[in-house]
This record gives C-alpha cells, structure tokens and sequence, in this order.
C-alpha cells in the first residue's frame, strides 16, 4: 500500500482533477471525467480502480444488487 502524507496526497489528487478540467472544460458526461481522471492518475502513478464492486450485506445476508464505487484507491492517508 502506498503511504503519503495527508496534504501531499490531497494536493496530487487536486492536481489531476484540475488537469482534467483544464484539458476537458465544463459540461462532459461523468463517465468523460471519470476515465480521463484515472488516465492521470496512471500518468502521477497513483493507484486506483474505476468501477470498484462493493459488496452489500443485510441482515447477515450478501446481497447481489451490483453496487459499485465509481473510484475508490488503495492510498492511505497519514494524518498526524
């Protein structure tokens, strides 16, 4: 897992969503942003994983509903 302090990481993070809109602009669809966002990601070599399934539970039962996060990364925050 990769460590990263806490304000290091969110400044990495704003820098690519900035980069996104800066190449893209206002008004795209979220799935534009969404694959554009994780190519620079790949670019900053930050780990992540689009369309991430996420297992649902209820009442000690797994569900099957195939619920998803839309982007979800391994990084752990370090926070002093």
């Amino acid at each position: 897992m990769t460590e990263f302090p806490e304000s290091e990481l969110t400044d990495r993070i704003i820098l690519c969503a900035i980069e996104v809109h800066r190449h893209l602009g206002p008004g795209l669809l979220e799935s534009v942003y969404e694959h554009c966002l994780c190519r620079e990601f790949e670019l900053r070599e930050l780990p992540h994983k689009r369309q991430f399934p996420l297992d649902v539970s209820y009442k000690g039962v797994a569900l099957d509903c195939g619920y998803r996060l839309v982007f979800w990364s391994p990084i752990r925050l370090l926070s002093n």
